[in-house]
């Protein structure tokens, strides 16, 4: 057996969060369902998740740990701190044990870059030209990269990379070598992801180019590289936007990342978005890291809404009721008018239907699209700590877990499936 995380390298892996501490059993049904090269990140937690569901990272960690040992797993397998954004972060969870680092540098994005005109542009790169050592290393540049695009840092590109992304690349440098310091330390290996996909704008493939190619410069050797991409990736539903357009962009991120690594490239807010499996695992030939985590919990929903429908009508009635506070930290689009409220004569197949959405009601090839997913996805927290909703979800999942487990399963098998058709 196998009952510690290791480092996973450039091996295809996906992220199976779990906020509630029982769903690695499911997820490791579908992975070792799924013939591929896939290796799963059974533990995975972000300080924000930890947070709002009053867990510790050991309790995350131990949750993985005894279902791999009952299950007598041999596979190697990760652990993701996920999200992190302090020194204090890292401590947290590397002395649980946990061996894949996500850098959340996003505090120190200027998220509305972008839109500047050229006079406010022009203010704010004066305001911190000084601070900022790589400028002349791009400026007037023109490069080519194998098998991908001709990037040219023309000035107005070099001066929107250095006020979106100028603090963000020093902060992940710091941060990242802090991580490789306190993995020495304690006398083992940690791997580094950066994440700049949680913020309004697009990584261009020059802002990419020169996030990565400072941190090589710096010596951190980063294993995955989460951009913002092109379109929408709300949480809980599948992907918004043009798919032909999606893939040409990623196949240029992924050539950047061959050439400046290699690292693998990195798909967060991953869950549900079957319509890119396997364009994403094609785009970037089997080099790549998929992250979910609040998937898992709404198909914990679905076994209440077959188990106990009051309980379900409960937790979606409170979900409603806490939404429009719980859903400022995330990107989505549901509105409580998007979906009705639940009222005596709705059946519990219709509530199903509203607010999880039915594989049934889905077309073949696309993940989920219904906005009632995302009024449950956004309130985990809420109702996970609520002193009556909380603890009924827990007995219900114990009493229940072969369901949980076949439900997952079902659910990871179409995940995996897609992207391993692309490898």
């Amino acid at each position: 057996m196998n009952p510690s995380p290791t480092p996973l390298g450039l091996a295809p892996t996906f992220g199976f969060g779990d906020r509630l501490g029982s769903a690695t059993s499911g997820h490791l049904a579908a992975l070792q369902n799924t013939e591929g090269p896939i290796k799963g990140i059974f533990a995975q937690q972000s300080i924000r998740e930890l947070e709002r569901t009053a867990r510790k990272p050991g309790d995350v960690m131990q949750a993985a740990q005894e279902t791999l040992a009952a299950n007598q797993y041999t596979d190697t397998w990760g652990a993701d701190a996920d999200h992190l954004k302090t020194e204090q972060d890292v401590d947290l969870m590397a002395n649980a044990g946990f061996t894949f680092f996500t850098v959340d540098p996003s505090d120190y994005v200027d998220q509305q870059t972008d839109d500047y005109d050229p006079e406010t542009l022009e203010t704010k790169f004066e305001a911190i030209r000084d601070n900022i050592v790589w400028i002349d290393q791009y400026l007037d540049k023109t490069l080519t990269i194998a098998e991908g695009p001709t990037i040219h840092f023309d000035t107005v590109t070099v001066q929107r990379a250095a006020v979106k992304y100028g603090k963000a690349i020093e902060h992940t440098i710091q941060l990242a070598n802090y991580i490789t310091a306190t993995c020495e330390k304690q006398g083992r290996q940690g791997e580094i992801e950066l994440s700049v996909d949680e913020t309004e704008q697009p990584t261009t493939l020059a802002e990419h180019y020169i996030i990565a190619d400072q941190c090589r410069q710096a010596r951190v050797q980063l294993i995955s590289l989460a951009p913002r991409y092109i379109g929408d990736f709300e949480k809980g539903i599948d992907f918004k936007g043009d798919l032909e357009a999606l893939e040409q962009s990623l196949k240029n991120h992924a050539a950047i990342a061959n050439e400046l690594g290699p690292y693998k490239l990195s798909l967060h807010s991953g869950s549900d978005k079957l319509s890119i499996y396997t364009l994403f695992a094609r785009a970037t030939r089997g080099r790549f890291h998929v992250k979910t985590a609040g998937t898992s919990y709404l198909e914990a929903l679905r076994v209440a809404a077959k188990q106990d429908p009051s309980l379900f009508r409960e937790i979606i009635a409170f979900s409603r009721d806490h939404y429009l506070t719980d859903k400022a930290t995330y990107h989505v689009s549901a509105t409580l008018e998007n979906v009705p409220a639940p009222d005596d004569q709705s059946s519990i197949d219709d509530l199903e239907r509203l607010y999880l959405e039915k594989w049934d009601n889905v077309p073949a090839g696309l993940g989920f699209t219904n906005p009632g997913r995302q009024i449950l996805h956004c309130t985990f927290g809420s109702v996970l700590t609520d002193l009556k909703l909380g603890p009924a979800i827990h007995q219900l999942l114990s009493t229940h877990q072969d369901t949980y487990t076949e439900i997952l399963k079902e659910h990871f098998d179409r995940h995996l499936s897609a992207l391993i058709a692309g490898c």
